[in-house]
């Protein structure tokens, strides 16, 4: 049964060690625990190689019914199969997820389809946790500075949490649930029959238009994109094991009765159970021909965002911020880093492409000038 709801060349040295602790550490590892405010260490010691999206023009009208069969939807390709969160120390999803964007003038639109032989799902109301249910969520920093980034998921009855972050949980930052997408259009396509454990379903479909203007953060952003323009973006799929009982559909239980760990997988790893890293997300460029890579201006965010990770680091185990470099071991690191430090805040900046400047400071913000 089908239904539809809507509602140069040269390789630095810590490259080389990244890469060998990358070869030893092809064995599939525990789930992580503990502190997931930075990512693994083999991780954070190179430049994450960028998961990245060229979102087409659309070429035809799109209708908003979960069905992906317009020609523009046919043209437009699939994003890679979504991985674990963490990577390839995990175990592949057992199901395939991958999603689709167009846009134009007046809409984003972001489609994904996500097998599943069990469909359910049990909320209702706008704005409650969504992920307690099986869902698809978006993430997107149209400033690409890691604040003030957006949150859209959504189950398979269609219902939304839509929420604003001003910067990461990490960093101090809270969400705010009264940012609601005035005119979003989503619908959700079933192949299979919702909340029925009887048969075993196939897949569901979720489509969105979103408005550009859900994205203007009072004129910060520049909406709709210009043709090349680029944003951070990630998505994440939450799964949980379940069981049958009573007819329906019931969380899997550990021995003491409490549901399992659910599942998190995503179209760009993030190397910790924890998608508010948005440095570790994908980017979407909209149209402006081949995707445009920036390796000087990466390679300088990311030597940067060593330095917070250590400075996280070291004040998790001293109560203050290291007021020197030299006293966070962060080997390696580009000539030209200035540092500026005291034990109660820090910042640092390094030179990027065509003369601009990366910096960033105790609170995770990146800027350029």
């Amino acid at each position: 049964m089908s239904t539809i709801l809507h509602a140069a060349v040269r390789v630095p040295a810590w490259l080389v060690v990244a890469a060998l602790w990358a070869c030893a550490s092809n064995a599939v590892l525990p789930r992580a625990t503990g502190d997931q405010t930075v990512p693994r260490p083999d991780v954070r010691e190179r430049v994450p190689e960028v998961r990245h999206y060229v979102a087409a023009r659309a070429t035809s009208p799109i209708t908003i019914d979960g069905h992906l069969d317009e020609r523009a939807w046919t043209a437009a390709p699939w994003t890679e199969s979504f991985t674990d969160i963490e990577g390839a120390v995990r175990p592949a999803p057992r199901f395939r997820t991958r999603a689709r964007m167009l846009w134009d003038d007046h809409y984003w639109y972001v489609a994904a389809e996500l097998e599943e032989p069990d469909l359910w799902a049990t909320i209702r109301e706008r704005d409650a946790v969504i992920f307690r249910d099986n869902d698809f969520e978006i993430f997107v920093d149209p400033s690409q500075t890691t604040h003030r980034y957006f949150e859209i998921e959504m189950n398979q009855l269609a219902t939304v949490w839509d929420l604003f972050l001003p910067k990461p949980y990490r960093d101090e930052g809270s969400a705010d649930n009264s940012w609601n997408i005035d005119g979003l259009k989503i619908a959700v396509a079933l192949d299979g029959t919702l909340n029925d454990p009887r048969d075993r379903d196939r897949h569901w479909t979720v489509e969105l238009a979103i408005p550009w203007a859900a994205f203007a953060d009072s004129g910060r952003n520049h909406v709709p994109p210009r043709a090349g323009d680029q944003w951070k973006l990630n998505f994440s799929r939450v799964e949980w094991d379940v069981d049958t009982a009573h007819g329906g559909y019931i969380k899997r239980k550990d021995s003491a009765g409490a549901p399992l760990p659910e599942h998190n997988w995503v179209w760009s790893p993030q190397g910790a159970v924890n998608m508010h890293l948005p440095e570790l997300w994908g980017v979407v460029q909209f149209g402006g021909g081949a995707f445009q890579w920036h390796p000087a201006d990466d390679a300088a965010r990311w030597a940067l965002r060593r330095i917070y990770y250590a400075e996280r680091l070291y004040h998790q185990a001293h109560g203050s911020y290291a007021a020197e470099l030299a006293l966070l071991g962060v080997r390696h690191l580009p000539a030209g880093v200035r540092f500026r430090g005291s034990s109660t805040g820090w910042s640092a900046d390094l030179g990027g492409a065509d003369g601009t400047t990366w910096t960033i400071g105790s609170d995770g913000l990146v800027t350029r000038r």
